[in-house]
């Protein structure tokens, strides 16, 4: 095929990477491929340990697809066999390993669906590293090992850190990266993507993959998406998360809580936006930025004209205070109901409302609880409220309910 020149294929790539190595390599591999007429295999590689993919996940996975329109071939590494490992990077302790083959697999089948939204799965390659782990006798094992120094694996960071601390290193954390760097070894990768806390693991498979006698790969890294608290990387059990899959009106109120000096690198790293436009865009009101950014992703993800229905909801429900599409239903038991009436605080805990009687009277007093579709203030935590079916209550602006009076 005809591939673009070189230049041009570089200024796709080099957009939101922070590092590439060895970088000189890259545009003689470049070049190569364009005067064979032979693409590149990209891998990619996805420890399927859980089925939400978040926007963090995406940035390697857009680059991936980037290589994909530029002609290369696409190569993901569904790691079944490492997932039972777990990769220690970044981490000061050992993960807990209690996930089966089966859990792995079930993951993996969901996980390729997410990722489906991202890369071509039709012209991509997909295998499972279990493919030429679970086949390996322990010999086999044993002379893999033997192309790997312990002192190459205490260069890692993660690794010399424990040891300094002295928390344990398991050995079965230390074949993680060998695993992973074998993975390159047997696509016969050009190119691996990733985050920069992987740059171990792409340099010994450039090591093991001269010690077979192939071209060594080149490490193409991207940063480490910030999640919505701005500070830390963005991750599920964080909190601080944007899934692809989330219905497009959430997607939306998280991208509105994003801290302004991260819009940037969300532009950067989720949107193909040109980055003079960022600038000049970045260079006005935050909350338009902040809409673009918002709309711009969303319709990636669930079409064209869902970023501004997610929008005009949200400028409905949020910026104009009106009542939310889908108020959610809490039933209260009516023993709870003395002649028709509840006390405040303990209302808006049984409504889900609050967490507890103490939470609803710091609500009260803060003048944060409401009833009725009129919005009427709660005066007091022991005001005797009267409750029917169907009411509105209210804390603050997120928290809404009507109420249900059930049985009991």
């Amino acid at each position: 095929m005809a591939f673009l020149p070189v230049a041009e294929q570089l200024a796709v790539i080099r957009r939101g990477v922070e590092k590439i190595v060895p970088e000189q390599e890259l545009e003689q591999r470049l070049e190569s491929s364009r005067a064979s007429g032979v693409p590149l295999r990209v891998k990619y590689g996805i420890d399927p340990t859980g089925i939400d993919v978040h926007l963090g996940h995406t940035v390697p996975l857009r680059k991936l697809r980037q290589f994909q329109d530029l002609g290369h071939q696409a190569v993901i590494i569904i790691g079944n066999a490492t997932a039972l490992v777990g990769d220690p990077s970044g981490r000061d302790q050992a993960r807990s390993r209690k996930l089966t083959p089966e859990d792995v697999e079930r993951n993996a089948r969901d996980y390729l669906a997410q990722v489906g939204r991202v890369v071509d799965l039709d012209r991509a390659e997909v295998h499972r590293n279990a493919n030429w782990f679970g086949p390996m006798a322990f010999t086999d094992l044993l002379s893999l090992c033997g192309k790997v120094t312990v002192a190459q694996l205490l260069t890692r960071d993660d690794f010399s850190k424990r040891m300094a601390a002295g928390t344990p290193i398991f050995l079965h954390e230390c074949l993680y990266p060998v695993m992973q760097a074998w993975d390159s070894v047997m696509i016969r990768s050009d190119i691996e993507l990733g985050g920069t806390e992987q740059l171990y693991s792409f340099m010994l498979a450039r090591d093991l993959q001269r010690t077979q006698g192939l071209p060594e790969q080149i490490g193409v890294m991207s940063p480490i998406l910030v999640g919505l608290d701005g500070v830390r990387r963005m991750g599920k059990s964080l909190g601080n998360y944007i899934g692809v899959a989330e219905p497009a009106y959430d997607m939306m109120k998280k991208f509105m809580q994003l801290p302004d000096d991260c819009m940037r690198m969300y532009f950067e790293l989720l949107t193909t936006a040109p980055l003079d436009d960022v600038g000049r865009l970045l260079g006005g009101h935050p909350k338009q930025a902040k809409l673009t950014l918002a709309k711009t992703v969303i319709d990636e993800y669930h079409g064209a004209g869902a970023g501004d229905e997610a929008a005009a909801r949200w400028q409905r429900e949020i910026g104009e205070g009106a009542l939310p599409e889908d108020i959610p239903i809490a039933t209260i038991p009516a023993s709870a109901v003395q002649d028709g009436h509840i006390s405040a605080a303990q209302l808006l805990k049984l409504a889900g409302l609050c967490a507890s009687t103490s939470d609803a009277r710091r609500a009260i007093q803060q003048g944060g609880a409401y009833i009725g579709d009129d919005k009427r203030a709660i005066a007091s935590h022991d005001e005797a409220i009267p409750v029917s079916s169907g009411m509105l209550i209210r804390v603050g602006k997120k928290r809404i309910c009507r109420l249900e009076i059930g049985g009991g």
